[in-house]
């Protein structure tokens, strides 16, 4: 590659960088900088959530360096989203892009800015995309994007852009530091869903559940693929798993159609505003025989499980 190839690219990077960083903000919980965020929309501001440990006194720092308020309108901590409020302020809005035109090997830079106002920017290649996954708290992630660059501290909650300068996620920080991205329809999702009732609606089923093994003599005499289940160890009364005729004792084996394992099975099929008011079947293991019931998904209040 030729000097004048690399002077190229470099200040290509670097005009990339600037346009783009004039849509990222840092976020500021009182006096600690916690993270950084993108103005998403014209006066939403989306972040990293896992970082928000509280949400009092949080302000965000412009690119032209000034620190003003912003209101908390919801968070869902299942995809780690958080979304803001800025009003009265002149901001240019993200160029959002399409993550599902990411390969392996694009380059991509990941943006942060400081509390002082700094941008800063750090460049890798995208390492691995998959198909759609859900995080250890049951969000619903419609793509795994793993880019290959170092989230220092403040990069949480900023944007992945890439080579045309397009953002196509939110990066955050996935097992042992590594990065992941939401892309942008999850973010996109969540922002419609906080917007239109300031949380994220999760199916709900009103039981206290533990993972149980099955025998072996019974999966034999009942033709059970499945190596285990879920035992129900609490009815809430009323709750729509006591509608439905859910007893204590009863073995949860499969779920709308799909074995359960482990109660994060549940309730990773439990975590989607889609399955609220929906009618599913629930194959129940009850005495030593199979039933079938039908359970209508209720909405899961604030703070309680499955």
């Amino acid at each position: 590659m030729s000097s004048n190839t690399l002077l190229a690219l470099s200040q290509n990077l670097a005009d990339t960088v600037e346009q783009a960083g004039q849509t990222v903000v840092a976020v500021n919980i009182g006096r600690r900088i916690s993270s950084s965020g993108i103005h998403w929309r014209h006066g939403i501001i989306v972040t990293s959530d896992e970082l928000l440990q509280r949400y009092e006194e949080i302000t965000v720092t412009l690119p032209d360096r000034r620190i003003v308020p912003v209101t908390i309108l919801g968070r869902d901590a299942s995809t780690d989203v958080a979304v803001f409020q800025l009003q009265n302020v002149e901001l240019p809005v993200a160029k959002i892009g399409d993550a599902t035109t990411l390969k392996v090997g694009h380059l991509v830079l990941g943006l942060a800015r400081s509390g002082e106002g700094d941008i800063k920017a750090a460049m890798g290649a995208v390492s691995v995309v998959s198909g759609a996954w859900r995080s250890m708290s049951g969000g619903n992630i419609d793509s795994f994007i793993r880019p290959d660059i170092t989230l220092y501290r403040g990069f949480a909650g900023g944007p992945l852009v890439d080579a045309a300068g397009n953002v196509v996620g939110m990066n955050t920080s996935g097992r042992r530091g590594t990065a992941l991205t939401i892309p942008e329809t999850t973010v996109n999702r969540v922002i419609e869903q906080l917007l239109a009732k300031g949380r994220i609606a999760k199916g709900y089923l009103g039981l206290g559940m533990q993972p149980v093994r099955l025998p072996e003599n019974l999966k034999t005499s009942l033709n059970l693929t499945s190596s285990g289940g879920v035992i129900v160890v609490n009815v809430e009364a009323n709750g729509p798993a006591y509608s439905a005729g859910v007893l204590l004792g009863d073995v949860l084996i499969s779920f709308d159609g799909t074995f359960v394992n482990d109660t994060a099975d549940v309730l990773a099929l439990l975590n989607s505003s889609d399955r609220v008011g929906k009618n599913v079947k629930a194959q129940i293991l009850r005495g030593g025989t199979l039933i079938e019931l039908t359970i209508a998904i209720g909405e899961k209040p604030t703070d309680v499980g499955g």
